[in-house]
């Protein structure tokens, strides 16, 4: 199986990128390849909203950092994000590349039964907060589940911890380590 994990926080020993790495190491020593982008180490631009992966090409037509992450996107059997919140939302780094994952979809999107040029994939969604209360931002995960099923990602987990960052416990619980574990183990199978 080859998972490409996208690490969404600007820090670099972040406790988003901490779980995700959990899962990648577990993942790995159940036969996995894997493949982890930090984002925020990257230069990409966001969608330009220019519709030629719709008019010209099958692909976003920008050629930057980014384009070797879509393509290794497109290539995956599992994609796993990982991101804090920040001011109520995934991190911008994140976001860019949501925003150009646009380029997945076919001219007829709108349309088709097919929406999406990708094969169909698994999704793992990780998401710190600082807030404790898990009701604060607990519409991140589905909203953009939503879109990004639409894109091919069929089985999609969450994996998610509150009351954690730089400012309260700077360190991943260890519940949500067995998560990302266990969840590594289950779509390893």
């Amino acid at each position: 199986m080859k998972i490409v994990t996208l690490l969404g926080s600007p820090r670099a020993n972040s406790i988003s990128s901490a779980i995700a790495r959990w899962f990648m190491e577990t993942a790995t020593s159940l036969g996995a390849e894997t493949t982890e982008y930090t984002l925020n180490n990257l230069a990409y631009r966001g969608c330009q909203g220019c519709y030629a992966c719709k008019t010209k090409l099958d692909r976003c037509v920008l050629n930057d950092d980014l384009a070797e992450v879509l393509a290794a996107v497109s290539e995956a059997d599992l994609v796993l994000l990982a991101t804090p919140v920040y001011y109520g939302e995934v991190t911008s780094q994140l976001k860019g590349f949501i925003d150009r994952t646009f380029s997945y979809l076919t001219p007829d999107y709108r349309t088709s039964p097919q929406p999406s040029r990708l094969s169909p994939k698994k999704l793992v969604f990780v998401l710190t907060q600082g807030h404790p209360d898990e009701a604060m931002f607990g519409d991140i995960f589905p909203r953009y589940e939503t879109f990004l099923k639409w894109m091919g990602f069929g089985e999609t987990r969450l994996i998610r911890a509150c009351g954690v960052g730089p400012n309260s416990v700077d360190t991943a619980p260890e519940h949500t380590l067995r998560l990302a574990e266990e969840t590594a183990r289950q779509l390893m199978a």
